[in-house]
């Protein structure tokens, strides 16, 4: 839980790096609160029309769009690729595909031009 509150925390910021642990750790608990939102939807009877899921779902996702997107941008910065690398899932099916493999590739050693792993996340922490 630590590294999902901490990812939300740093939703602003785009430069640094992530660890493939944070940001799998925070995907995860994003994909458990999509289940709980989902099924409270379905209990309290809010659903779209013919969907299993419904508007407290479509808020979650809302809230969270912009902090998965800058997680995902400093775990590319952690693969020594560019934030703006994320746009590659725009190429149907190859790029999303593409994205994910990168997403799950381990991080540089040391330093890279986008900062060091070790240093740069402890700053961050600190702001």
């Amino acid at each position: 839980m630590k590294c999902y509150l901490r990812a939300l925390h740093k939703y602003d910021i785009l430069h640094g790096r992530t660890s493939r642990k944070e940001f799998w750790e925070f995907i995860l608990y994003n994909l458990i609160f999509i289940l709980i939102a989902i099924l409270l939807d379905n209990v309290l009877g809010v659903t779209a029309a013919g969907l299993p899921y419904g508007l407290l779902n479509y808020i979650y996702i809302l809230a969270v769009l912009i902090p998965v997107g800058a997680a995902a941008i400093r775990r590319l910065h952690d693969v020594g690729r560019s934030g703006w690398f994320i746009l590659v899932a725009l190429i149907p099916v190859v790029g999303l595909i593409w994205l994910i493999i990168l997403l799950c590739a381990e991080g540089s050693e040391g330093e890279n031009k986008f900062g060091d792993n070790r240093r740069g996340s402890q700053l961050i922490e600190q702001q």
